[in-house]
């Protein structure tokens, strides 16, 4: 019973004890002094520089002629051009839609015999007019008679003109029966086929023009101040490189000129629609990749040079404000705040009397960095080195897998 209870006395005790060894402080050295850590940052060094602007927006590429054909005669289609294909590239000129043209080489024929009768009863009447003017001097014809004979002459003139107008217009429709191509160009649909019967006014299809196409690039209020945009015929037009938008791509690009803008903002976003020109775009001289129609693409506008100003690297930005500067001479944090004239994806440029040309920033994400506060600089060979170990494990890793 005594053993018992002794027991856990036993444990009481050495838990009392092991208690009071640990909680005891530990001699320190008096002869070593306790560093604090510094703060390790990586820092990029700002420039008083020239800066250009380049504005990216979005927009789709269009036909700059798109128009339906239609006929301008009845007849039955006789035949089908093979360029009158959907996506079938045709030349100005070039006949796409023959019809049935017999009635109208008839009707051609009945004009010309028509214009061929007022000719010679003009002829006829001219010299009946003649002769009775030469009566009419030796009194052996009244007036009246004068006046008849001049009547008769005019009336065969009107006829004469109106069998003439006839025949243009019969040469017209027989004209007609062939369906010409009005510019360089695609086919973008085709309705017709070889039997058909037409009528005017009937569609036959639809085509676009392929000399140079367009696009539409909406620009926002506050990007229109860095850019010199063509408002009146004559002004210099503003070069734009495009890039597939499906596919992202930056190893192929067209370039493009902007000509003109719509002159109007847009009633719901505000921006400024400018239309850019590219110049073959189906690549049919210069042999670039064609740009279709209805295709994507991602516009970049060059715009105006910021003079004399710093650029600092996005990385570099807090609270959308901010950036903290490093003294060079006593390395510490220095944070300020800007007023950005300008900022795209990469960069934010700020005037150059906000931060002084060769300043430091800090590109280290810090939580915690008051003014004033001690930092190193960590160095560039120490980065290099630090990625070239990263690479060498993960070399390592794949070989082993």
């Amino acid at each position: 019973m005594l053993a018992r209870l002794l027991i856990p006395v036993m444990i009481l005790g050495f838990g009392v004890a092991g208690f009071y060894v640990l909680s005891r402080p530990t001699a320190t050295d008096p002869g070593i002094d306790a560093q604090p850590q510094l703060i390790r940052t990586r820092v990029a060094e700002l420039l008083v520089e020239d800066y250009p602007v380049t504005i990216t927006t979005n927009g789709i590429v269009q036909a700059h002629n798109d128009v339906t054909l239609s006929s301008e005669v009845s007849g039955q289609v006789m035949l089908i051009s093979p360029a009158f294909e959907v996506g079938s590239v045709f030349e100005e000129g070039e006949i796409l839609v023959e019809l049935d043209a017999r009635d109208y080489r008839t009707m051609v024929d009945v004009a010309e015999a028509a214009r061929q009768s007022a000719a010679a009863a003009v002829e006829l009447a001219i010299l009946n007019h003649d002769r009775t003017l030469k009566l009419a001097d030796k009194n052996i014809v009244s007036e009246s008679e004068v006046n008849q004979a001049s009547a008769t002459r005019a009336q065969a003139l009107a006829e004469r003109d109106s069998a003439i107008a006839r025949l243009d217009q019969a040469k017209r429709d027989l004209d007609r029966t062939k369906i010409r191509a009005p510019f360089d160009g695609r086919v973008r649909n085709k309705l017709i086929g070889v039997g058909k019967s037409v009528s005017p006014g009937t569609v036959l299809g639809e085509v676009f023009a392929i000399d140079y196409a367009e696009v539409r690039l909406p620009i926002a209020g506050r990007e229109l101040p860095f850019l010199e945009l063509p408002e009146l015929a004559g002004d210099k037009a503003v070069s734009v490189t495009l890039r597939d938008a499906i596919t992202e791509t930056k190893d192929i690009t067209w370039q493009a000129k902007i000509v003109r803008t719509e002159g109007t903002l847009d009633e719901n976003s505000l921006e400024l629609f400018a239309i850019a020109r590219i110049e073959d775009p189906f690549g049919r001289r210069s042999g670039n990749p064609p740009l279709r129609i209805g295709q994507p693409v991602i516009a970049s506008i060059h715009g105006k040079v910021l003079h004399d100003v710093v650029v600092i690297p996005r990385i570099a930005i807090r609270k959308l404000d901010q950036v903290i500067l490093v003294d060079r001479k006593e390395m510490t944090l220095n944070p300020i705040t800007i007023s950005p004239l300008w900022s795209d994806r990469d960069h934010v440029i700020v005037e150059s009397d906000a931060i002084e040309d060769g300043e430091f920033v800090s590109t280290t994400h810090l939580v915690y960095a008051p003014a004033g506060t001690k930092v190193e600089i960590i160095p560039d060979i120490e980065m290099s080195t630090a990625d070239a170990q990263s690479s060498g494990e993960a070399d390592t890793q794949n070989t082993n897998r």
